[in-house]
This record gives structure tokens, C-alpha cells and sequence, in this order.
């Protein structure tokens, strides 16, 4: 039997005796608000506790009811995994779930105390089998959590490079002086630096040597990054690529169908239907932006390396307009991801796909 399957019906079996503790909490730096539910009773009213001394709380209450599982829920955030692995170490189940509106009763009422109130509420609908009740997020393991972490150090180091570069630029154009491009680079700002006056000199060359340090810190750890992945590669995939979708996947196999996979890339189409009319909308975005990103640079660089490749015929025939061809990218895009599923899984090879090159699974 699935081991999900094992562990609901545990779950299930738990409530329906009446020896489980349900925990609603909504966690922030240095405090936690805590919503207790003992068996089926009504919630305890919602307590704020140090973050500190959170599991001596806990041991508090599971004192006073012994042999009763314990069951905690929290929202994903900037606080990370650290307190679910802290709740897990002691034998709590706990769930890290999609942030999503607590306040379902419209009262436009928000406080950490009424959010703790409602995770629990949803929290109990879920161990009783309501399987739509939270939307779980996979918590990664340390291992997992510290890879992803150097392709998101990555892209910081972009963006900050991109930052200062604008800076710089600014700063030259408020004195009637205009630049492009990247201006930074040594042999730029060598030319550039001799004719400005010293005070202005001074001030952009700080921003200078801050985008060049991001720049070369980013271009090491690209390198790094790119080591790493396998050496055989369809054309086009690039070694980056790979690396960024598959540190921010986790697990090709966490997905057991297609579907799953283009659910979890945000490029599936919305729709509004009621009755006999529907209309559909832009894509949900409701995934991975990063994994989203380097999907769609992906298909527009198959179009040159890959022109065979089915998804992506469209748009190298030329035609279609911008505003379709932008819909086809999405659509190949959203393909692409089914595909590289497959090849990661060893459901099939890349010659099957229409793709050239062997492929190497990770």
C-alpha cells in the first residue's frame, strides 16, 4: 500500500478515536500564534508564544493528554522548513501548506490569532479526508534545500548586478551623460572614467566596481553549477538549464501524471465558465516563476537548435503573429516540461521526443 495512503488512514484512524491534538500556526521571526483542538472539541482560543519556546509548549500540552499524536500545520515563507524539520525531530506531524486567504467568512478581519484559528479549521477538514482542504507544499531535504539554495544565489547576484548597473547609469544620465549597455566592464569604464568630472567619477565608480564584483561572483558560480550536470544533453538544453530545473524540481519523480507537471509550471490556461459560456483567461502562474522562466527561454532556443522538435514547429513556420506565436511558446513551453519529465523518469528517450542528442538522467 502507498505510504500516503498508510499515513492517512493513520491520520483518520487517529481522529476517529479521539486521541489527536490539532495545531493551527502561524509563525513570524520571534513569536507564534498557536490555535490548540483536542479530539473533537472547539478550538482552544489562540494563544501568541515565543518561537523559542514553542516545543515546551507543545511538551506542555501533550503532557496533559498523554499518548495523543499531535498534528501542526504552518504556511510556507521566508521562515523556510527549519521549524517543520524542529517538529518532526520530536514525533509531530506536520504539514507546510500554500498561503492562501484565511478570512472565508467576509469579514475582512485579519490577525495573526484568526489566521492560527483558521490553518486549524482547514487543518481538521484535512486529517478527516478532505484532500482539497490544504494544498501541501514538498518540504525538501537539507541536501535538496542547499543546492537549490546556490541556483537562487545565482539569480540574486544577477539581479544586484543589474541594480547597480542601472544605478551607475542614472546617476550618468542626471548629468546629461548617456550609456549603455554594460557599462561597468573594465575596458568600458576605463574609456568612460578619464572624462568625467572627479566628483561624479567618484560616486558612479563605487557602483562600478559593486556590478563588476557581482558579475564575477555570478560567472563562478554559474561555472560551478554547470560541472554539475550531466554530460550528454539534448541540443539546446543547456547545462544551466538543466541545473536550475531540475535543483528547483527537487525530484522529477515527486510527479505521478502530466498533468501534474504542467500544474506545477503555472503555464496551464485559466478559465471562466458558468452555464453554457466559458472563456479562457492568461495562465495561472500558480507554479514555479523561476522554472516558468527557463521553460520559455528554453522553447525559443529550440527553435534554433530543435526546429523538428514537434511543440516548437509552429513557431519557426513563420506563421503566426506575435501575439499567437507568444501563445504557442507557452503552449511548447508547458510540453517541454511534460517531456523533460519523461526523459528524467526514463519513460522514454530523447529520439522518441523528436529531439536530437542522447539524454543522461540525474
Amino acid at each position: 500500500m502507498n505510504a500516503n495512503v498508510i499515513r492517512t488512514n493513520q491520520e483518520r484512524a487517529l481522529v476517529e478515536t479521539g486521541v489527536t491534538i490539532k495545531l493551527g500556526l502561524d509563525i513570524h521571526a520571534q513569536k507564534v500564534a498557536v490555535c490548540a483542538q483536542v479530539d473533537g472539541a472547539t478550538p482552544q482560543p489562540a494563544q501568541l508564544v515565543l518561537r523559542v519556546r514553542l516545543l515546551g509548549w507543545i511538551a506542555q500540552l501533550r503532557s496533559k493528554h498523554p499518548g495523543a499524536a499531535v498534528i501542526s500545520c504552518y504556511e510556507a515563507g521566508p521562515l523556510g522548513y527549519a521549524l517543520h524539520r524542529e517538529l518532526t525531530a520530536v514525533g509531530i506531524t506536520n504539514y507546510v501548506v500554500a498561503p492562501q486567504r484565511l478570512d472565508d467568512r467576509g469579514k475582512q478581519q485579519k490577525t495573526d490569532r484568526l489566521d492560527a484559528r483558521g490553518l486549524l479549521e482547514r487543518l481538521d477538514r484535512y486529517v478527516r479526508g478532505n484532500r482539497h482542504a490544504l494544498a501541501i507544499v514538498r518540504v525538501p531535504t537539507p541536501a535538496q534545500e542547499q543546492a537549490r539554495a546556490l541556483v537562487r544565489l545565482r539569480d540574486q547576484l544577477m539581479r544586484t548586478r543589474r541594480q547597480h548597473e542601472a544605478q551607475g547609469r542614472s546617476a550618468l544620465l542626471l548629468q546629461g551623460i548617456q550609456v549603455s549597455g554594460p557599462w561597468w566592464r573594465p575596458c568600458r569604464w576605463q574609456k568612460l572614467a578619464p572624462d568625467l568630472p572627479a566628483w561624479l567619477k567618484e560616486v558612479v565608480e563605487v557602483l562600478q566596481k559593486l556590478a563588476f564584483a557581482a558579475d564575477t561572483q555570478e560567472r563562478a558560480l554559474r561555472a560551478q553549477l554547470e560541472a554539475a550536470a550531466p554530460a550528454a544533453l539534448p541540443r539546446g538544453v543547456g547545462a544551466l538549464t538543466w541545473i536550475i530545473l531540475s535543483r528547483e524540481i527537487l525530484d522529477w519523480s515527486r510527479f505521478k501524471n502530466r498533468r501534474q507537471v504542467a500544474s506545477y509550471t503555472g503555464l496551464c490556461p485559466g478559465i471562466r465558465q458558468s452555464g453554457a459560456k466559458a472563456r479562457g483567461g492568461c495562465i495561472n502562474r500558480c507554479g514555479n516563476r523561476t522554472i516558468r522562466t527557463a521553460l520559455i527561454e528554453l522553447v525559443w532556443r529550440l527553435t534554433r537548435w530543435q526546429s523538428q522538435y514537434p511543440p516548437v514547429r509552429a513557431l519557426v513556420s513563420g506563421e503566426l503573429s506575435v501575439r499567437h506565436r507568444r501563445k504557442a511558446a507557452v503552449a511548447a513551453a508547458r510540453r517541454l516540461a511534460i517531456d523533460l519529465w519523461r526523459l528524467a523518469t526514463g519513460q522514454c528517450t530523447a529520439a522518441q521526443l523528436h529531439l536530437d542528442a542522447a539524454f543522461t538522467p540525474v
